[in-house]
C-alpha cells in the first residue's frame, strides 16, 4: 500500500521500489481492495525480496518491522513505520491502516 500511495501522489519525482524481507506469494487482496476504494490499483503488483543491492541504491529506505532481516547501511536514511499488520484482517481494519500510511508517505514526501 505505500508503494501505491507514493506512485500516486508523488507521480515520476520519485522511483518507488517494493520489496520484503519475507515477502508473501502474492499482493494482500484486502490491500488491493481498500486501494481501489481510493482509486489506486495494485492488483498488478508482486511481492518480491528485498535485496542488498536495492537497499543500497536507495535514498530512504521505509521497513515496517523487518528488523535484522533488513539490510543495513550506514549512510542511507531509514525509517521505520510500526503499523498494523493488514494480513488477515477485513477491510474495515484495514482501511485505518491504508489511510495512516497515506499520511506517512505525504510526510515523506514533503521531507525529500
Amino acid at each position: 500500500m505505500a508503494a501505491g500511495w507514493l506512485r500516486h501522489l508523488a507521480a515520476d519525482s520519485v522511483e518507488v521500489l517494493s520489496a520484503g524481507s519475507a515477502p508473501a506469494g502474492s499482493i494482500n487482496p484486502v490491500a488491493v481492495e481498500a486501494m481501489a476504494e481510493v482509486g489506486i490499483d495494485i492488483a498488478g503488483q508482486q511481492p518480491k525480496l528485498l535485496s542488498d543491492s536495492a537497499v543500497q541504491q536507495a535514498d530512504v529506505v521505509v521497513t515496517m518491522g523487518c528488523g535484522d532481516a533488513c539490510p543495513f547501511y550506514p549512510g542511507t536514511r531509514y525509517e521505520d513505520w510500526a503499523l498494523d499488520d493488514p494480513a488477515g484482517q477485513g477491510i474495515e481494519a484495514v482501511r485505518p491502516i491504508r489511510d495512516e500510511i497515506r499520511r506517512r508517505v505525504e510526510d515523506l514526501i514533503a521531507s525529500l
